[in-house]
């Protein structure tokens, strides 16, 4: 008799009935988490405490995840968020959680992260740095999306998990002025013959002035371009188109380039393609943190890998140190010595190097008194393992991914390091993104 073949259900896709999870703790995710019958259920915008109901919507052999349907029995730092877009945009989602309770759980997930992964304890957990939890972001980047039927773009953030741009006419987490571009400058773009063909939009404000940053796929006519310096000249900002080669044409003669100035008064220059924290204000916190922990004294020697701009090598410069930056980005390394020479500490060198390769030949590697790491999410795990060579009394280790931190402690405590100082940079309040400050010791 023939056989013909039947496939397994896959279990993963199984959808379930509701059912009622109690909420433990928070993961490092901002997802509640609770323990349902000896499997571990992730249940994203539930708190610690709640009851909820929630239905299964990934079934995994020691764990699932489940939709939030509805909060039977509220926490009582559960909030009613102010943003109308909260639930829809993909983007802040702790909105539901007191500022102060938000903090609490991002230190907490980060000392559980690195004590279980990262296999140590700091000596000391410090006060998180923190700032205004509204209003603080000074750049953004907005998607677009253009619909074929109703021949309109829609301009904002992603959805959560999707593809699909949610419309938005302001957002709270944005500098006041930034957030009020984005309604006028969504009917200028949907004004311009060539809007299907436009990319995403970044918004820029610093302290040299606003910037609005059009991604576009083809060149735009003369009649859309004397829409845009009409929009460029009523709103006075500074608006450039980004082609596919990453050129930047500013619509007048007179192109200014955004700068953001520290608390040393150093104004440091960038362009819409380079990295910069999106916090001015945090930023400021953080340097002026990192600096203190390293010690930084006169005459020192301090290697900052991961430097950008510059934006802790000239504050370290300024200090009388003698630092060396390495960046892994050649428009910035290029960026960083004018920079330098804007901020009067022009001959500090800055070097070009792949760090995530072999740097045993560069000509910078070399004894050195202390060690500035600020790593993308990918962390530094390749450049420590170059430590023996450096030999840094100190390390500081500025992290905008705990996981990355916590795995890369372990090439430091095997060198001889520990960890004295660990704490929480609450850069993107209402968020779950955790961003941190370790400093790390050879032991005596």
């Amino acid at each position: 008799m023939a056989q013909f073949f039947k496939a397994k259900p896959n279990k993963s896709k199984q959808t379930f009935a509701k059912q009622q999870f109690e909420i433990d703790h928070l993961d490092h995710l901002g997802a509640g988490v609770a323990n349902h019958q000896g499997k571990v259920v992730f249940v994203a915008g539930a708190l610690p405490g709640e009851l909820v109901s929630a239905q299964i919507v990934e079934q995994k052999k020691r764990h699932a995840k489940a939709k939030l349907l509805k909060v039977l029995q509220p926490s009582e730092h559960r909030i009613t968020s102010s943003c109308q877009y909260y639930g829809k945009c993909g983007g802040c989602d702790l909105q539901h959680l007191t500022i102060d309770k938000q903090r609490e759980y991002k230190q907490a997930s980060l000392v559980t992260l690195v004590e279980k992964m990262g296999k140590t304890q700091a000596r000391q957990i410090v006060p998180a740095l923190a700032g205004e939890p509204w209003q603080y972001r000074r750049r953004a980047r907005l998607a677009t999306n253009y619909d074929r039927d109703t021949k309109q773009i829609s301009l904002g953030f992603r959805a959560l998990a999707s593809a699909n741009v949610v419309n938005i006419a302001q957002c709270p987490v944005l500098e006041a002025e930034l957030s009020a571009l984005i309604a006028p400058l969504n009917q200028c773009l949907n004004q311009l013959a060539g809007k299907r063909t436009l990319g995403h939009v970044e918004l820029i404000r610093v302290e040299s002035g606003i910037f609005v940053v059009v991604r576009i796929t083809q060149t735009l006519s003369a009649t859309d371009i004397e829409r845009l310096t009409v929009f460029e000249t009523e709103y006075q900002v500074s608006l450039q188109l980004l082609g596919d080669h990453g050129q930047m044409t500013g619509l007048t003669q007179q192109e200014l380039q955004p700068c953001y100035t520290l608390d040393d008064g150093s104004q440091l220059s960038f362009s819409a393609g380079n990295f910069i924290q999106v916090n001015g204000v945090m930023n400021r916190k953080m340097i002026n943190q990192a600096i203190e922990w390293l010690d930084v004294k006169a005459g020192d020697r301090v290697l900052d890998l991961f430097c950008g701009v510059g934006n802790f090598t000239i504050p370290i410069a300024k200090t009388g140190a003698e630092v060396v930056g390495v960046e892994g980005v050649v428009e910035m390394v290029e960026q960083a010595k004018l920079n330098a020479r804007q901020s009067g500490v022009a001959d500090t060198p800055f070097y070009h190097a792949d760090l995530s390769a072999d740097i045993s030949e560069q000509p910078w590697l070399g004894h050195i008194d202390k060690l500035l790491l600020d790593p993308a999410r990918a962390g530094a795990f390749e450049s420590l393992q170059w430590l023996k060579k450096m030999k840094p009394k100190s390390v500081v280790y500025i992290s905008c991914n705990p996981v990355t931190l916590a795995r890369d402690c372990e090439p430091l405590i095997k060198q001889g390091y520990q960890l004295s100082k660990l704490g929480l940079i609450d850069m993107f309040p209402q968020t779950h993104h955790i961003e941190a400050m370790a400093l790390f010791e050879l032991a005596k």
